[in-house]
């Protein structure tokens, strides 16, 4: 895979991939962590005399302009980031967008509009999709794949214009494919993996993967309910997967088979109602009462979690604890956090909500050895899939 130091890009129009999809609260920026981590790429073609044209998408427009996922916010705050102007297009392959590229001096750039607010970016037909990517590639020289976050997806900006343009990855893509090869490579043992959030179904493809490579598997987060329930527990009003039952079951005979530890919660904080003010005990995870519903791991989980961090050689950790934008129920990712800093391991923190809650929790993002900026691609890769932005990038 050729990178950004081996091209030369001076006077050059040069298309940047990046994932600047970040969380809005209106026209506020809430996590500015993916713009930061973008910065790098741009800066380095910057000082090459590039002429920098960063696309990126927001959120799910599905192929129409829709004001509330404009870019138009994410320009300014690049801008102060970069310390430059950026010029912002109001389209992304239209009039505005051939002018603003068309009106770049060396060393500057420019943010087109929302890609997804043109259907071909996302769509499955091969024919409207190369469509829409022939109209982007014409806006530029040369191609960077920088969207670590979007790698999984077979867009038009992801996988078709590295196709039709001389290409290359930008640095952020080659230091998460590099984290990524040391947890699925030579890996330094024990391996834990800490899983989380919601639904165990958006998990699964990775857990059957680590049943192969993991030494310690620690489940929290809303997934944990259905396992409980798969061991008989009453689970309350908890969230709940009934039909991945009988998956999970299979998962832990495995497990079992192999020697794979599978760390379960022993106590969880357990509310009336889905609400930071709502009543809520902390309770033993096979006595849930039924009029109640999980919404963390509690406070000897956290301990237990941690011990069994203490002495790994390498963790990956996706996914939160517990509905950790909730004060009475952070507690749990707090202490996963946590533990991952205390252990002596390379430690990953793979993307998306988890990468948020360590900001939102306030902890000193530099003293992880890594926090991916793609929580769903981290996840694809670690399954062993073929990733369409990286298979595009190689060839």
């Amino acid at each position: 895979m050729k990178t950004v130091d081996e091209l030369d890009v001076r006077g050059k129009k040069v298309l940047v991939r990046t994932d600047l999809n970040v969380p809005l609260d209106g026209a506020k920026i809430t996590d500015d962590g993916r713009i930061r981590a973008s910065l790098p790429t741009i800066r380095q073609l910057v000082e090459k005399g590039a002429r920098v044209v960063v696309v990126a998408h927001l959120g799910r427009p599905k192929g129409e302009p829709k004001p509330e996922f404009s870019l138009g916010p994410v320009a300014g705050r690049l801008a102060e980031l970069l310390g430059q102007g950026v010029a912002f297009a109001s389209d992304t392959v239209g009039e505005s967008a051939k002018a603003v590229v068309a009106a770049l001096g060396d060393g500057e750039v420019a943010l087109l509009e929302n890609l997804r607010f043109n259907a071909g970016e996302t769509s499955k037909d091969d024919a409207e999709r190369g469509a829409f990517a022939d109209r982007l590639a014409a806006l530029a020289d040369v191609y960077v794949g920088d969207g670590f976050g979007a790698v999984h997806r077979k867009h038009a900006s992801v996988y078709d214009v590295p196709r039709r343009l001389p290409h290359a990855a930008g640095g952020l893509i080659a230091t998460e494919v590099g984290v990524l090869k040391k947890l699925t490579k030579d890996v330094a043992r024990p391996y834990a993996v800490v899983l989380g959030g919601s639904k165990v179904s958006d998990k699964l493809g990775v857990i059957d993967n680590l049943l192969e490579t993991a030494d310690r598997i620690l489940i929290g987060g809303g997934m944990v309910f259905t396992f409980l329930k798969a061991q008989g527990h009453e689970v309350g009003k908890s969230l709940l997967e009934e039909d991945q039952i009988p998956v999970v079951l299979d998962y832990l005979a495995r497990a079992e088979a192999k020697g794979v530890e599978f760390v379960l919660p022993v106590d969880i904080v357990a509310a009336t109602a889905f609400a930071a003010d709502a009543d809520h005990a902390v309770v033993a995870a096979d006595a849930i009462p039924a009029d109640r519903l999980g919404l963390d791991i509690g406070p000897e989980s956290g301990k237990l979690f941690a011990s069994r961090l203490a002495d790994a050689k390498t963790v990956f950790w996706n996914g939160p604890m517990g509905v950790f934008e909730m004060e009475p129920y952070s507690h749990g990712t707090r202490a996963v956090a946590q533990g991952l800093l205390d252990s002596a391991a390379f430690t990953v923190v793979g993307g998306g909500d988890s990468a948020a809650a360590v900001r939102t929790l306030g902890f000193d993002e530099n003293a992880f050895s890594h926090i991916s900026t793609g929580g769903g691609a981290s996840l694809e890769y670690l399954e062993g899939k073929t990733l369409p932005g990286l298979e595009a990038l190689e060839d």
